[in-house]
């Protein structure tokens, strides 16, 4: 019998394999885990939060790589290996889902841990094996409306808010704090239940985009100075 080890701090499902349809959620920090925790399917979703900003891990050695406390249990709790020896067939899951807050750091974070896939575990996202969730950014209670409405950008907010005013319907709203600030049926809805939450795949070429702006920027402010 093997004994694989697994990170602390996962909160494992109960179906595991490549082909299993189970999900790895990445989330930022605990209280998004516990969160995530109550409004999950135990049976297919796996809950791994992270403890702080993931490490650029573009041009980190193998050796720090393997000692970020983030980095490390990503690699145990899919059990794929890394780099060279990285093989999907052995994937503990089905696919990486990047669940962070939909703000600058939740941006940030995605794109690290992005580059993280890029440089040591790529097959996995030339499989298609890599997405974001997108969490929304407040909800809109409607006048008459049993449901509330999500909003996911804040050009979608002003469109929607004006429309409403303009038609003398009032309605309340809630800007989100996180995924803790979410309820569960929120979060359920919105971000984990596959039927209704907003996902997007990730590509080596989402990475090299990034890579890219991130390149533009320092040659734009080198030439300023």
């Amino acid at each position: 019998m093997e004994f694989r080890r697994m990170p602390i701090k996962l909160a494992d499902c109960q179906v595991h394999g490549v082909d299993s349809g189970s999900e790895l959620f990445l989330v930022e920090g605990d209280s998004a885990s516990m969160a995530a925790c109550r409004s999950r399917d135990p049976i297919f979703q796996a809950i791994l939060p992270m403890q702080g900003k993931p490490l650029n891990a573009l041009k980190a050695s193998q050796s720090t790589v393997q000692r970020n406390p983030l980095y490390s249990a990503v690699i145990d709790a899919l059990g794929v290996g890394w780099e060279s020896d990285c093989l999907v067939s052995e994937s503990r899951f089905s696919k990486v889902l990047f669940l962070f807050d939909p703000d600058a750091d939740g941006i940030h974070c995605g794109m690290l841990a992005l580059w993280f896939f890029y440089r040591w575990l790529r097959p996995l996202l030339d499989a298609d094996m890599i997405h974001i969730a997108q969490a929304p950014l407040l909800e809109l209670q409607v006048q008459n409306e049993a449901t509330p409405r999500y909003l996911y950008d804040d050009a979608e907010h002003i469109r929607l808010t004006s429309e409403l005013d303009a038609s003398g319907i009032s309605y309340r709203k809630n800007r989100y704090r996180g995924l803790a600030s979410m309820g569960a049926d929120a979060l359920a809805e919105c971000c984990l239940r596959p039927q209704t939450r907003k996902v997007r795949s990730m590509r080596s070429r989402d990475a090299e985009i990034g890579i890219e702006m991130v390149q533009n920027l320092r040659l734009g402010k080198e030439a300023k100075t």
